[in-house]
Parts: C-alpha cells; structure tokens; sequence
C-alpha cells in the first residue's frame, strides 16, 4: 500500500472528480425515478421529490479548516429518505485513533475523499441500499467500499430472492473486470462478514461485496475498479426500485418495515466502522448520522 508521491497527488484529483461524478449520475436517476413512477405512494405529490444539496467545511482540532464535502438529501414520494454525500477531507488523526487506521502510527497526517449514499423507500417491498466507496492516504495508500442490499420483508431477505440475485450479479460483473485483483467471491464474504448483527446473531441484509485496503500496485486500475463498482450500484438499484415502487402494501409490511430498519440502527452506531471514522476524524454530524431511517420502531 505504499505508493509514489507525484502518482497520488495526480490520484488524489482524480478519485474527488469521479465521486463528484458518480454523485451527480445517482441523483439524476432517483430523481427520474421519482418524476416517472407510478403510485401507490405514501406521500402524494403532483411531482417527485429533487435532492437539496448542502455544503460543509471540515475544522480540525484548533479550528483550521480541514477540507469539506457537500451532502444532497431528499425526501419525496419513492424515497422517504435518501443521501447521496461525497466529501474531501485532510488533517491530523485524533491519537487515540491512529493505531486503527494503516500507516498513521507514526505520521498521524491523513487525506480521504468519498462518496456514500444510503437509500430508505416508503414502499416495503423496495429495498433499502447502501453504497460506498473512498480513497485514503496516509503514509499508505488504498481504496475501500463496496455496495450492499437491505429487503425489508421477511419474504425478500434470501440471497437468491430475484432482486437480491440482480443485484449480486451487477456485482459479480464489475468484479470479474478486474480479476483476480476483484475477487467476487472474497469480497462477498467479507461483506457477509462485515454487515452482521453479532448481538443479533444475524445479517443485516442480503449483502454484496465490501473491500478495503485495496492497492494492487496499479493505482488507475484500483480507481476503475472502483469506478465500475459505482457504476454497477448505479445501474441496478434503480432497476430494483422500478420492480417494486408500484406494488401494493399492507399495514403489517410497514410495521415489518420499520422494525427491521431498527437492525439498520444498531449496526450503524454499533459497528459501523465508517461511522467511527467520520466522527474520529471531525466529520459533518448531520451527515455521518443521514444514514438513520427516518420512521423505526422496536417491538
């Protein structure tokens, strides 16, 4: 994970205009989704909802500023609740920290851009989605992310249930563009690794793929392989809503709904490592935090 200094810097600029990019591409197509889809809707509207962007500047420790992001949020009658944030930050790693973190032992100085959505539907039968992909330096360098799926009902919550099959598949493709390197079938695993409840005993969702630390030696392969993974998140989970949006709902799949969005809670402030790192590291609360669905409840 070591890396040339003149290459990164080049990387750095590259991997912040892709996130941007990707960030852009997103929102475009869950805002077509909500112009063009048809009821039942929760939230009636003569038209769909459109994301609100909201700059953020990052402040270290005495107040400098340490980079910054821009959060896109929307609520309309598709999604109750969806984020699609990306960000550019740098500084100094708290002490406490730095041991948790490849190459900030002994040089605390770090340097992370991403791009992270989570997506929550008002109708049951879509799935709640999550994407995420980041590039940090350090005295290191490497990429990490990956995407993952959450169905909601019991009915839906098996791996080779028709949408969570779709899903797997888009993210067998943009593996297998990149093999050996972008190992399907190791970063599956490691996603059913990372996403489970361990006070549950339990799996968050259907999965996906999760990587991290990812540095072959060949830094714009890494970024395209990064590149494809966001792109295969971009052009399967829009299919998936269009499958579901317009289907019929119960009262009993709403309350199965928010409930099971209540194990999306517990991982996030439990485990989630991307959460610790966004907080650890002066990230923007209300951001780090969008992730929460907005309606949960415990029985």
């Amino acid at each position: 994970m070591t890396y040339d200094p003149a290459t990164i810097q080049a990387l750095k600029k590259d991997a912040s205009e892709w996130f941007s990019t990707l960030r852009d591409n997103i929102c475009a197509a869950f805002e077509k989704l909500e112009a063009e889809a048809q009821g039942p809707f929760f939230k009636e509207a003569d038209e769909g909802g459109h994301f609100e962007r909201k700059p953020w500047t990052r402040l270290d420790a005495d107040g400098n500023p340490g980079g910054g992001g821009v959060m896109s949020m929307m609520r309309g009658r598709v999604f109750e609740k969806v984020g699609v944030h990306i960000s550019t930050v740098h500084g100094v790693l708290a002490p406490d920290f730095r041991s948790q973190i490849d190459g900030a032992e002994h040089d605390p100085h770090f340097w992370a851009a991403g791009i992270s959505l989570i997506a929550h539907p008002w109708n049951p039968h879509a799935p709640t989605a999550h994407m995420n992909t980041r590039f940090i330096v350090t005295t290191q360098a490497w990429f990490g992310g990956g995407a993952d799926l959450t169905p909601m009902l019991a009915s839906k919550r098996d791996k080779t249930e028709s949408d969570s099959a779709f899903f797997h598949d888009a993210m067998r493709k943009a593996c297998s563009m990149h093999a050996p390197a972008g190992s399907y079938e190791k970063f599956n695993d490691w996603c059913d690794e990372y996403f489970y409840l361990n006070h549950r005993k339990e799996p968050r969702g259907t999965g996906g793929i999760f990587y991290d630390r990812h540095w072959t030696g060949n830094p714009q392969q890494d970024l395209a392989f990064t590149k494809d993974v966001g792109n295969a998140f971009l052009e399967a989970y829009p299919e998936i809503m269009r499958r579901n949006i317009s289907k019929e709902w119960t009262e009993a799949e709403r309350v199965e709904q928010e409930t099971q969005r209540g194990r999306y809670v517990e991982f996030n402030l439990l485990q989630d490592r991307g959460t610790l790192f966004g907080l650890k590291t002066g990230g923007n609360i209300e951001s780090i935090l969008s992730s929460m669905p907005p309606r949960v409840r415990w029985p």
